[in-house]
C-alpha cells in the first residue's frame, strides 16, 4: 500500500508520496512513471491539497439501498446506475473550508468512497477497471438538497465551487469492496456502512461510465452515499473516515 499527495512546496503544488513522516517530492503525477526529486518535506497535514486534478468528477447517486429509502429522488432502485458530474471548479482539498452559499437554507454532507483513474480507458469490462484506477480517496459530495429537488437534475444543486472536498491522499493496493465508511459531524456519527453494501461496485461502476465517455488519467469516479445524509450549518465539522484510507475533515465556512 503507499499514499500520494499533492503538497504545497516551495510556492508550488507538487505532487509526493509519503514515506514513514516524510513526504519525498516527485517529479510528475504517480501515475507518469515520476522520479524521487531527492527533496522531502514533514508530513504536515496543512500543506496537503486535493491529490487530483481531474477532467472531470464522475459521481454515482442511489448506490446503497439504505439512502434510497430516505432519498428525496427515488423510492426503489434504479435499473443503472445513476451518474452526474460535478465540474472541476468544486474540487478543493482536506484542509479547505467548505463555502456555504448565501441564500441557500440547506446544504448537506455525502461521505463516498472515490477513485482516481491511472490511465486512459473507454468501454472497458471490470477486469479492465482493475488496471485502469490508480488508487482510492475519499469525497464529500456536498450538496444543496432544496435546489436538488427543484431542479430535478442535480447540476446545480451539486456544482458550487468547493462543493467537492477530496482527500487527504490516493492509497493504492487496497480491496475497496468491503470498506468500512463512516461520517461524523461535529464528532457525532451520522453515516456508518461498509462499501460491500453497494448495489453497483466500483469496478462495475467504472465500466459502466467508461461505456458512456472516456476516463483520463486523473479523474474521480465517487461511488455513491450511504444513508445518514443530512444537513451542516455554517461553524460545522465533517469528518469522513474510511477504513484503510484514512480521513477527510473540513470546516463549513462562516459561524
Amino acid at each position: 500500500m503507499k499514499r500520494y499527495v499533492r503538497v504545497r512546496y516551495r510556492g508550488k503544488i507538487s505532487w509526493g508520496i509519503i514515506e514513514g513522516d516524510s513526504v519525498i517530492i516527485l517529479d510528475a503525477a504517480p501515475w507518469n512513471n515520476p522520479n524521487k526529486t531527492g527533496e522531502k518535506i514533514g508530513l504536515d497535514k496543512e500543506k496537503l491539497r486535493a491529490p487530483a486534478e481531474p477532467t472531470k468528477i464522475v459521481l454515482i447517486g442511489l448506490n446503497y439501498h439504505d439512502h434510497i429509502k430516505e432519498s428525496q429522488s427515488a423510492n426503489e432502485v434504479p435499473d443503472e446506475p445513476v451518474i452526474f458530474m460535478k465540474p472541476t471548479t468544486a474540487v478543493t482539498g482536506p484542509n479547505d473550508q467548505i463555502p456555504y452559499p448565501p441564500g441557500l437554507d440547506r446544504v448537506d454532507y455525502e461521505g463516498e468512497l472515490a477513485c482516481v483513474i491511472g490511465e486512459r480507458i473507454h468501454d472497458v469490462d471490470e477486469e479492465g477497471t482493475k488496471q485502469a484506477i490508480f488508487g482510492y480517496t475519499i469525497l464529500n459530495d456536498v450538496t444543496a438538497r432544496k435546489l436538488q429537488k427543484k431542479d430535478v437534475q442535480w447540476t446545480r444543486g451539486k456544482g458550487f465551487d468547493g462543493f467537492a472536498p477530496v482527500g487527504p491522499w490516493i492509497v493504492t493496493d487496497i480491496d475497496p469492496l468491503d470498506l468500512k465508511i463512516e461520517t461524523y459531524l461535529n464528532d457525532e456519527l451520522r453515516q456508518s456502512a461498509r462499501t460491500s453494501l453497494q448495489i453497483w461496485n466500483v469496478y462495475q461502476l467504472v465500466s459502466f461510465i467508461s461505456k458512456v465517455m472516456t476516463l483520463l488519467p486523473g479523474d474521480i469516479v465517487s461511488t455513491g452515499t450511504p444513508e445518514g445524509v443530512g444537513p451542516f450549518r455554517p461553524g460545522d465539522t465533517v469528518r469522513i473516515e474510511i477504513e484503510n484510507i484514512g480521513m477527510l475533515e473540513n470546516r463549513v465556512s462562516g459561524s
